[in-house]
């Protein structure tokens, strides 16, 4: 199905695998669109609502919660901010079911946004860890506009040469290189040669009060 006229460019539907058995990607979407569907039903708010609030259309919207369209990290951000909470943790609470104390997260049970021409994907399920750690890849030489956060970060790149901008002041980083950044820096990357990159991200997670 193609991707609504009105959605961001970034925003696609999920990529159909010709190989036999469930296409891993179209899981995670279809997890990502049900726990945005029960939030927005905790919160009261109807399809509408959240499409007013977030300056998606309502059926691109519709299509998202039916798991048959993928959220940019920037439209994430909206709607998870909408709904009282973060992207970071919408990605972990739509990663597969888990139990026990000890997670062991497989590709299949994954997560994921679209990101810089490629995806960004959580690596742990919910729970009291203070930490979230998510994948990134990408090829867009496009850094976009910064992000900015309360929470500590840590960046490590592991495949490509990835450009990093950190409240204006710009390094090349390559694989195993890393940086770290204080709440509050303003950071975008991108990749810094038209290349392939993969990196990590791990974010501290505040306490949030109760909703």
């Amino acid at each position: 199905m193609a991707a609504m006229s009105d959605a961001p460019a970034e925003e696609t539907p999920p990529s159909r695998d010709r190989s036999p058995g469930p296409d891993p990607l179209d899981r995670s979407v279809e997890r990502l669109g049900r726990r945005i569907r029960s939030l927005r039903h905790s919160e009261g708010l109807t399809l509408v609502q959240l499409a007013a609030a977030t300056g998606l259309s309502h059926s691109f919207l519709s299509q998202v919660e039916r798991g048959r369209a993928r959220l940019s990290m920037s439209s994430l951000f909206r709607v998870a901010t909408t709904l009282g909470t973060t992207q970071q943790m919408l990605l972990a609470d739509a990663v597969g079911p888990v139990s026990g104390t000890s997670h062991v997260v497989r590709r299949t049970d994954e997560a994921s946004a679209s990101s810089g021409g490629g995806s960004v994907r959580a690596l742990a399920p919910p729970g009291d860890h203070p930490f979230d750690p998510l994948e990134y890849t990408g090829t867009s030489q496009d850094l976009g506009d910064h992000w900015e956060h309360e929470e500590e970060e840590f960046v490590y790149i592991v495949e490509g040469r990835v450009l990093l901008d950190l409240d204006g002041t710009v390094d090349v980083l390559e694989a195993g290189d890393s940086a770290s950044y204080r709440g509050g820096t303003r950071h975008r990357w991108a990749s810094a040669d038209g290349g392939y990159y993969r990196l990590l991200t791990v974010k501290q997670r505040l306490a949030r009060p109760a909703r």
